[in-house]
């Protein structure tokens, strides 16, 4: 079924509720707006409307607290930037460009609602000194104080409005992101322990965990805002995100060693992992954390029975010490499901984590809504319309805020139609019908009826970007206010102006796309990369809690460009999924050898850690690992000399040095047969010769 159709002929009481509550909040922002005769009403409305997008009460306090600091913040660099040109519009202008690429360099290394602070200090400072151009320093400090009333009286509506009328919380959401997570998590388990051949299965169930584990990480810090139990379930969830990369980087090893090497594995091996994979769909089913973690912590017991039976090969002893590990990591996960939900009876401890941060990526955002301004901001000194504010305002402001989206010429379109929906409906209501309102009441009613049929469908993601720009260019269009000009010319001033700047938006997205996928695969490959250096400089804690957060980012991004490529190129999840695992691989060595007494030993501790770095980042290029079983056997008979481990310790060690070279061994190959690695491989081998 059409998404507009199930929308506005089958609405959910949600999507009703959500329209109710945004509507009312841009009405009682417009009420007092005009009350107090402000100067521009309808930044107010685009404020409470930005504000209420994710209505949850903890998001819209932590996203208002965002918007009125960038806000401020703006307005004071753009009276700093009217004093010091006050009377020299071009060097104004050229420090202005240089703001707002400073804010939108900033905003792209972000992934939470400091993004959108950063947006609302470009935006007021471009405001403050397009505006004031020509204006007498009280005029100026008046515009400022002006702007940061407008934005802050939305804001402060919107915050009442979500906490009063039909609230919803954060704890709700995150519990629901966590039970996504988890589902998927043990569905992508059942699948990899079972030796699998349905890689689409896999990869659909691993895309679905990682795209809730990152929205849970980036939404959890709302959660600050909505009581003392607020704290416990930030911390939850950084429990929750640390387990389930580990989790999934088990999987992934213990997959390889079942689907790839299952001759060299014991019958009763096999079978346990089958039984484990049985569990864990068992577990997925089960109705309650209890019982799930039950059958899970009855699953453990079993392996802990199996992985103490003697004469087995380092593999067999290595598969079942993998397989106690990932349950281990399982219970965990669930454990901290039960502290998001209630956090004040679980309590977790974790530190926060490091995200992905591309800084050539950031830049380019930077340089594109730089010449976007620059371009504009030219236009309107050229031709001296004032209609040109809006088309500076609109570049501005999507410029950056859609440099954040995946695909961000689809938005753009989306904002483009949604856009040109907006122009008949704004000259009906705002202009025809409420050229004849003589009161509040009925203003509210015709005004808000095209602003209530907007907001209706931006709660489905399928019409989120036509809806949303349909209820913004309505405010832009229509501009109430207490003096407003209802003449035609007008109006079509701004739909030009309209057009124009959004038109810049798009051509800007197109002429200047950003990263493209393989260069974007390349720096990824390069950032996991010296990642795994990295972990062996930094102490265990502080490597973790960067490693981990980093990963998630990278694993989501590595997942989307696999959908991008033909089926049998789509090799990424492999890629990023071993590099998660040496990571994680090389934490362990270190948790259990940083500390050894003799020299020697510490010296092969290194130098295999060394070698396991080198070897994902020549497996990564096509080429074969080189040194990995010889550092493990040198750390072997290092500590047979010189520390008297016991056999069994060492076997264990030898079965993980084993798995992490046949696991590279895979992914050399793996990168091997894709052409374009293949020349990489052949030029790296024609450079090293010549």
């Amino acid at each position: 079924m059409n998404p507009f159709v199930k929308t506005y002929l089958m609405p959910e009481a949600t999507a009703v509720k959500f329209a109710i509550k945004t509507t009312v909040a841009m009405i009682l922002a417009l009420y007092i707006a005009l009350f107090f005769d402000l100067e521009r009403p309808y930044w107010a409305l685009i404020s409470a409307a930005f504000l209420q997008i994710r209505p949850m009460s903890g998001m819209v306090i932590e996203k208002g607290i965002c918007q009125l600091g960038g806000t401020f913040i703006g307005a004071l660099m753009g009276i700093v930037i009217m004093a010091l040109f006050a009377q020299a519009r071009i060097p104004a202008l050229i420090t202005l460009t240089l703001w707002i690429m400073l804010c939108t360099y900033v905003g792209s290394l972000w992934r939470n609602n400091y993004t959108y602070g950063c947006l609302m200090a470009a935006v007021t400072a471009m405001l403050i000194v397009v505006i004031a151009n020509g204006s007498t320093p009280a005029g100026i400090f008046d515009i400022a104080v002006a702007r940061l009333a407008e934005l802050s009286l939305g804001a402060i509506c919107a915050t009442l409005v979500s906490s009063l009328l039909w609230p919803s919380h954060v704890g709700g959401h995150l519990a629901t992101q966590a039970d996504t997570v988890i589902n998927e998590a043990l569905t992508h388990a059942a699948l990899r322990l079972s030796a699998s051949d349905d890689i689409p299965a896999m990869q659909k169930a691993l895309r679905a965990s990682l795209g809730a584990l990152t929205l849970l990480e980036t939404d959890s810090q709302a959660a600050r805002f909505e009581g003392p139990e607020g704290p416990g379930r930030v911390r939850a969830t950084h429990v929750l995100t640390r387990r389930t990369l580990r989790f999934l980087a088990n999987l992934h090893a213990l997959h390889q060693l079942l689907h790839d090497h299952a001759e060299r594995l014991s019958p009763a091996s096999l079978a346990l992992a089958q039984e484990i994979a049985d569990g864990f769909r068992a577990a997925e089913d089960a109705t309650g954390v209890p019982i799930a973690r039950e059958q899970l912590q009855a699953l453990r017991h079993r392996v802990h029975a199996c992985a103490d039976e003697e004469d087995q090969a380092p593999l067999d002893r290595r598969l079942r010490l993998g397989l106690r590990e990932t349950l281990g990591h399982a219970m965990v996960m669930l454990d901290a499901r039960e502290a998001i939900a209630a956090p004040g009876a679980h309590s977790l401890r974790s530190s926060p984590l490091a995200w992905h941060r591309d800084h050539l990526a950031a830049g380019i955002n930077a340089l594109r809504a730089g010449l976007v301004f620059a371009a504009l901001a030219t236009f309107w000194v050229l031709t001296a319309w004032n209609s040109a504010m809006i088309a500076m305002l609109l570049g501005t402001l999507f410029s950056a805020f859609f440099a954040s989206r995946d695909n961000p010429v689809m938005v753009t379109m989306m904002f483009y139609k949604g856009m040109l929906a907006a122009i008949p409906s704004a000259f009906f209501f705002g202009h025809v019908l409420l050229s004849q309102v003589h009161d509040f009441a009925l203003l509210a009613v015709v005004f808000g009826t095209p602003l209530f049929l907007g907001l209706m469908g931006a709660t489905n993601p399928a019409t989120m970007g036509y809806c949303l720009a349909f209820t913004i260019f309505n405010i832009l269009l229509t501009m109430p206010g207490n003096g407003m000009d209802f003449s035609f010319d007008s109006f079509a001033n701004r739909v030009v102006a309209v057009i124009i700047g959004l038109t810049c938006v798009a051509m800007s997205f197109r002429l200047l796309p950003g990263l493209g996928a393989g260069l974007r695969r390349r720096r990824l490959i390069d950032a996991i990369s010296k990642d795994i250096y990295g972990l062996r400089k930094r102490s265990i804690r502080s490597a973790e809690t960067r490693f981990s957060g980093r990963m998630a980012d990278r694993l989501l991004q590595l997942a989307q460009h696999d959908d991008m490529l033909p089926e049998e190129q789509r090799h990424l999840f492999i890629l990023g999924l071993t590099g998660l695992d040496v990571g994680t691989a090389t934490l362990r060595l270190r948790d259990r050898l940083d500390d050894a007494p003799h020299p020697l030993v510490r010296r092969a501790h290194r130098q295999l850690l060394s070698a396991l770095a080198t070897g994902f980042e020549q497996s990564a290029r096509g080429q074969a690992p080189d040194g990995v079983l010889e550092a493990g056997n040198r750390l072997d008979e290092a500590l047979a000399n010189h520390a008297q481990t016991p056999e069994k310790q060492r076997e264990l060690l030898m079965g993980l040095v084993q798995r992490l070279a046949l696991s590279l061994e895979r992914l050399a190959k793996t990168m091997a047969t894709n052409p374009r690695a293949a020349q990489r491989n052949e030029a790296a081998q024609q450079a090293a010769s010549g």
